[in-house]
């Protein structure tokens, strides 16, 4: 009995270290572990191979936090040390998943030179030319100098090679995004059910934010296939929207919610199976993430052609309210969309941009609308 006690703890300890290597930090994913000396020219890294778990490619460099360029001053968001990718560069590893799996990749990265910067993300093996994805970068949101950002897919292999690829074409080959602290997250896709016909409508289910951040993950504009890091969820617009937590913002409930950080360019949608004829209730909470966003804000709220516009007014310390639109369906498929009517930026002079926080959307059918 004793040695079979011992053995499933063993198995136990065994399946979390399992869990662990793909939830969270890659290995060496922040870069900590540098090259040698030997394998420098300047800040340049000439051995493709010098830091352990990548695998180089162009003109990479290592960037310590606080090192200069011109009157810049670069910042790494944590640890000491980043990578930038200048033109044509990439990084790539080889990280041991669970084929058909879910994956969101999550990293950091700040623009230090064009204002048009891009990364290109993709993940091989794949049977679907939709796992690789363009990020644009020319809009930071963060106040920090840093935006951390969100992509999915779906795993083909039992072993991935992700890479990372600056395509940009600039004159000074070494201008490029710097990179930081990369992780993975496994996704577990939520189902509707009969409490609420959406997926994933409190967004408890979505890209690892990291720990040691204040600033949330944005989910990238144009998301609109099956492995969208925010499960359940497209993003139909041309800007991002940001993913946020209860560690370090005002979430109306739960510990995850969406905050709408980009006005009428940053919308949220998705598309729910309704019948025609039939009334329905879409509910959700509005309110503002306790982040210096204050002033008179707007949610628009639409199923199909019916919107409903929610008045939030927020002083910056958190809080929301409840709303609901009652509609009736026109179609078997109901295109339900959150917006912000207006742009915000908080009030602490960074000019960062902000936005109302959504939560806890639900939709169900009304049974008798007549009596409502």
């Amino acid at each position: 009995m004793k040695r079979l006690n011992i053995l499933c703890l063993l198995l136990w300890a065994s399946f979390n270290v399992t869990l662990s290597l793909i939830d969270g930090l890659l290995p060496n994913g922040n870069f900590e572990k540098g090259p040698k000396p030997s394998d420098m020219k300047g800040t340049r890294i000439i051995n493709p191979y010098a830091i352990p778990n990548w695998h180089l490619s162009g003109f990479v460099e290592y960037i310590k936090s606080g090192q200069k360029q011109g009157d810049m001053l670069l910042v790494v968001p944590e640890g000491a040390f980043a990578v930038r990718l200048g033109d044509e560069a990439s990084i790539k590893t080889k990280v041991k998943v669970n084929k058909g799996s879910v994956y969101s990749l999550s990293f950091s990265a700040a623009r230090t030179c064009a204002q048009e910067e891009k990364l290109n993300i993709s993940v091989s093996p794949s049977l679907h030319a939709h796992e690789w994805g363009v990020l644009p970068m020319q809009t930071m949101y963060g106040s920090e100098g840093w935006d951390s950002y969100a992509w999915g897919f779906r795993s083909d292999s039992n072993q991935i090679e992700i890479v990372i690829h600056n395509p940009g074409r600039e004159k000074d080959p070494a201008c490029g995004p710097l990179l930081d602290s990369i992780a993975l997250k496994t996704l577990y896709p939520p189902r509707a059910s009969r409490d609420n016909m959406l997926k994933n409508g409190d967004f408890e289910e979505g890209p690892y934010i990291f720990p040691k951040t204040s600033w949330g993950v944005l989910i990238p504009p144009l998301i609109e296939d099956d492995h969208s890091p925010l499960p359940g969820w497209l993003i139909e617009s041309l800007k991002a929207v940001k993913y946020i937590d209860s560690d370090h913002f005002s979430v109306p409930k739960g510990k995850r919610a969406v905050e709408l950080v980009a006005g009428r360019e940053s919308a949220l949608a998705q598309i729910v199976r309704t019948s025609p004829g039939k009334t329905y209730d879409l509910s959700f909470s509005v309110g503002d993430a306790k982040n210096y966003c204050e002033g008179s804000m707007v949610v628009e709220a639409a199923a199909g052609k019916d919107v409903l516009q929610v008045p939030y007014t927020s002083t910056g310390k958190g809080g929301s309210i409840r709303s609901k639109l009652r509609f009736k369906a026109v179609s078997s498929r109901t295109r339900i969309r959150f917006l912000s009517t207006f742009y915000h930026v908080k009030s602490d002079n960074t000019g960062a941009l902000c936005g109302p926080v959504v939560d806890d959307v639900r939709l169900l059918g009304v049974r008798y609308p007549q009596h409502a």
